[in-house]
């Protein structure tokens, strides 16, 4: 296993520098998994040419990853081999000396790709402004984490897991932007300052009320049940935002014209503090019956986070279906799984989007002995103190894995294996059947997935949320319809098979299973390649008992590469992934696959 030496970037005392070494760190991470730039042993120097922009980076390579998820420490700018044939080597160590900073990467690494794609200029601009906001808002996670002193936390379990993603998605090259919001906004809005607020509610003539739910309930009835105790105008709906997007849709054209009709009424915010979820937009509040995925038209990461109603239309078919027979079974098959339904929706206006888009998901969460912690969260990585030295554990899975060595008495890299294999269990492999005896699929990548852990540390009960990501295999849609007449009338849910296998190989096979292996081996917990083999072995198990798997298990233990999305190249070309056809959303590029390659 490869080890660590020095200072971690990420423990450095000035949190500015510190979320720049993060930031850098990302970026390259995912610059070179998607230029297929090979990276040489820990201890020597990953060397980086720009031709474009005539420079050449020096990166020191802390660990290198069977699956990608490398560490870096701080670039520094180096001497291009002609350069320093003409100076000599005095230069080049002066060159090398100098360190790269945040701006410097950004720009000759987003330059490079602009030029060698023929994009416009612009892409590039906005593409690096937005790798700089995230390195800014990083650097304000890790000072107020630091603020808060060793024994910080969030309210609850759950909370804590979904506000612990400091430095969030590892191979994402501005996973923090948020460019349109100010500095006092985000410390209400962001889970990782731990942001909580009242939502801001409108109230809307019952003429221009939108929704639906799988449990019967009109519009109308599901907005009074979310806030009983509003004091409304008589006959009025109660209709909630986010705070941040009552401001920008009354800007709306569609918007303003309610209101100037009198049909939609500003209330202002009022009621109980909903806390923000790792995915910013989504509110939970410990003793709520249910969550809320508000509209937020704010740019974070690659999209504008607005809700579209085909997609919540979506989340109402697909709690219908589930409640058709899929969830019976996996309750008898698998009862320590459980998808969370997106099961109403509820927004004022009634030709199409105006921004006031709310989904209502189920909430199990409210502060009981089984609470889901988000995987995402689980895995990511936390600064130290700020003097320099580490955390105590460098995150949340370094923390369970510890208390798993204690109680069960075994090596690290025995108890990482053995929780690999009850990951597995009560969370890889219900999706996989789901889709074998359904032809059901989902999205499951890490901020979409939650394990409970037991008192041993070791995952005992799996979910998923976000309906969002839901594929029905063309295959199998015939049989599905006449198990809900209607299915796919007026949604986007069949695809071909060959391209449901594709997307769940990236999201669930190369995103998290892989992405799991490559955290289990950045945070010095285990030999990955270790982990591959058991991950290749119960996968393998899996195929020779579930053949209607074959397509997609195929890809995952034999196919030589794997779909992965590129999220770098997305970022530059400025695709927004919430918008157009899926097929053509984001960039997806071709990823040797680290399953192949290990001993059968």
């Amino acid at each position: 296993m490869n080890t660590f030496d020095g200072t971690d970037p990420l423990d450095l005392p000035d949190p500015g520098r510190a979320g720049e070494a993060a930031a850098v760190e990302t970026l390259l991470r995912a610059y070179v998994r998607e230029t297929a730039t090979p990276v040489p042993p820990p201890g020597d120097e990953l060397v980086l040419d720009f031709p474009a922009s005539g420079v050449r980076l020096r990166v020191p390579v802390r660990y290198r990853s069977a699956t990608g998820w490398h560490r870096f420490g701080e670039p520094a700018v180096g001497a291009r081999e002609a350069d320093a044939a003409l100076a000599g080597d005095t230069a080049r160590e002066a060159d090398t000396a100098r360190k790269a900073d945040t701006a410097l990467v950004a720009a000759v690494a987003v330059r490079e790709t602009v030029v060698g794609r023929g994009l416009p200029a612009h892409l590039g601009s906005d593409a690096a402004a937005r790798v700089l906001n995230s390195a800014r808002r990083t650097a304000a996670h890790l000072a107020a984490r630091r603020a808060e002193g060793p024994g910080g936390r969030g309210p609850t379990p759950f909370l804590d897991a979904e506000q612990a993603l400091l430095l969030g998605h590892p191979f994402h090259p501005a996973p923090k932007s948020r460019e349109e919001a100010s500095d006092g906004e985000l410390a209400a809005y962001s889970p990782e300052l731990r942001g909580s607020f009242p939502l801001h509610w409108f109230a809307a003539d019952p003429a221009v009320v939108a929704g639906e739910s799988a449990d019967g309930r009109t519009p109308a009835e599901l907005g009074r049940d979310l806030a009983p105790e509003l004091d409304l105008p008589d006959g009025m709906v109660p209709v909630p935002a986010h705070p941040w997007q009552a401001r920008e849709v009354l800007r709306r054209p569609e918007v303003a014209a309610l209101v100037e009709a009198g049909l939609l009424r500003p209330l202002g915010p009022a009621g109980p503090a909903w806390h923000a979820t790792s995915s910013v937009r989504t509110v939970h509040r410990p003793g709520a019956d249910v969550m809320l995925k508000l509209s937020l038209g704010m740019r974070i990461t690659n999209s504008r986070r607005d809700n579209l109603r085909s997609e919540m239309r979506l989340g109402v078919r697909a709690a219908r279906l589930l409640a058709a027979g899929p969830a019976r079974w996996l309750r008898a098959e698998h009862p320590d799984f459980a998808i969370l339904r997106d099961f109403a929706w509820i927004s004022a206006g009634t030709d199409g989007e105006t921004g006031l888009e709310t989904a209502v998901r189920d909430n199990p969460f409210r502060g009981g002995d089984r609470e889901g912690l988000c995987v995402a969260g689980l895995l990511a990585e936390r600064t130290g103190p700020g003097d320099g030295s580490p955390p105590p554990h460098r995150a949340l899975l370094s923390a369970a894995l510890d208390r798993t060595v204690r109680a069960r008495g075994l090596p690290p890299g025995e108890a990482a294996a053995l929780w690999l294999t009850r990951y597995l269990d009560v969370l890889a492999v219900p999706l996989i059947r789901l889709q074998a005896r359904y032809g059901v699929a989902l999205e499951p990548h890490h901020q979409n997935t939650l394990v409970a852990l037991d008192d041993d540390g070791l995952p005992s009960a799996g979910w998923y949320r976000d309906s969002q990501g839901y594929y029905v295999a063309a295959s199998r849609a015939a049989e599905l319809d006449r198990l809900l007449p209607g299915l796919t009338d007026g949604v986007d849910l069949v695809f071909d098979d060959a391209f449901v296998d594709e997307r769940v190989a990236y999201y669930l096979g190369v995103n998290n299973l892989l992405g799991l292996v490559g955290a289990f081996g950045a945070l010095g917990l285990a030999d990955e390649g270790a982990l591959l083999r058991v991950l290749r072995a119960a996968l393998e198990r899996l195929r020779a008992a579930e053949p209607a798997a074959k397509g997609l298990l195929g890809l995952l233990l034999d196919a030589p590469a794997l779909p992965c999305k590129g999220n770098y190249l997305t970022c530059v070309d400025g695709r927004d992934e919430l918008v157009g056809d899926v097929h053509t959303q984001s960039v997806y590029i071709d990823l040797p696959n680290p399953l192949t390659e290990v001993e059968r």
